[in-house]
């Protein structure tokens, strides 16, 4: 393990101290209550019953040096448990925060950091070469360490031996699985649009590659929760969201396709992962309400986490997720207050 500085150590001594343990297995029963149908309101929002100003503060990180540094990365996670230690409703909890592009590094793509001053996540660029990507396709499942591997599983094991000084951080703090996307945006990360044509030109390319990224996905999950053990019930992700089942997949790219080529280019290997890590959720941006019935048909499906409502038929969403208990996780207060009339059948979270 790596020497932490003082003030680091002062930083964890200082969540250390700010933990309430029974405010957040209050909290913890709120979501609990929610996610096993036993919530009877409209909306569903957490509440915090103590909320706790840090006592002691560092300088903000920047992201550009998080992703180099394993001890800067830690100090921009805990900044946040810090400030969700401060709020009523957010989550208390950490990740290797290396960006979209941790399994498209695997087979190769070049990382990409933003400038500095843009403070974002890194990503990957686009291959853009159908010929390579037949190559990658017939290589096999890559080295899990390549690209943002090491990165991810070394950060992990810091949190891992750092926290178990610490026995309330280590309880109540959650290192949730990093941002493995889904098969088909990693798909896009790591081909470019070049896939949309392919999906027409050479079906069983595709279908050879997302093969391949969901068992590079299965591979390189079994190495996570060799270091964070799975938590087969509920689990967090990001601030917001507590769900049923294990993993969160990233549905992003789906926006762009027909219903018929999401449920032949996306569905199936989304099904084989939420079977495989025994249920989940599945985030998506934009516009899903075209192949919203689909989706939400996959065994194992708990939850979806949306965004822009706006561009969506938002009755068509609810009939597919809450009026089937499926819940909306994280979803906009605003649009919910809205359509509370139409009734949410105790499933909806905002």
């Amino acid at each position: 393990m790596i020497r932490l500085s003082s003030q680091t150590v002062q930083l964890l001594e200082d969540i250390e101290r700010r933990i309430d343990p029974e405010a957040e297995e209050d909290f913890a029963r709120q979501w609990e209550d929610f996610l096993n149908n036993r919530f009877t309101g409209d909306i569903f929002t957490p509440h915090r019953p103590v909320v706790s100003a840090p006592g002691f503060t560092l300088p903000g990180v920047n992201i550009n040096d998080a992703i180099s540094d394993y001890e800067q990365m830690l100090i921009h996670q805990l900044q946040g448990v810090s400030h969700a230690l401060n709020t009523r409703n957010q989550n208390l909890c950490v990740r290797a925060n290396y960006g979209t592009g941790i399994l498209s590094s695997l087979f190769g793509a070049e990382i990409f950091e933003m400038p500095r001053q843009m403070n974002t996540l890194p990503t990957t660029r686009t291959i853009g070469d159908t010929e390579k990507i037949r190559e990658i396709s017939e290589c096999g499942i890559p080295d899990l360490m390549g690209g943002f591997g090491r990165r991810v599983f070394e950060f992990g094991e810091l949190c891992r031996e750092v926290f178990a000084g610490y026995p309330k951080i280590e309880k109540y703090v959650s290192v949730y699985h990093p941002d493995t996307q889904g098969p088909l945006d990693i798909c896009e990360l790591l081909w470019g649009c070049e896939m949309f044509y392919a999906m027409y030109e050479e079906p069983d390319l595709v279908h050879a590659m997302m093969t391949l990224l969901t068992d590079t996905y299965t591979a390189f999950m079994k190495r996570w929760y060799a270091i964070y053990p799975i938590r087969p019930d509920i689990n967090v992700h990001w601030a917001g969201i507590r769900h049923k089942g294990v993993i969160l997949l990233r549905d992003d790219s789906a926006m762009n396709l027909s219903p018929d080529l999401y449920a032949e280019f996306a569905a199936p290997y989304d099904g084989e992962l939420l079977k495989r890590f025994g249920g989940g959720a599945v985030h998506f941006c934009g516009r899903g309400d075209h192949y919203i019935e689909t989706l939400t048909s996959l065994p194992g499906l708990t939850g979806i986490n949306m965004s822009q409502p706006e561009l969506n038929d938002m009755e068509k969403i609810y009939r597919c997720t809450v009026d089937r208990g499926i819940k909306l996780l994280a979803f906009s207060r605003g649009w919910a207050e809205k359509d509370k009339a139409r009734g949410f059948c105790g499933n909806l979270c905002s």
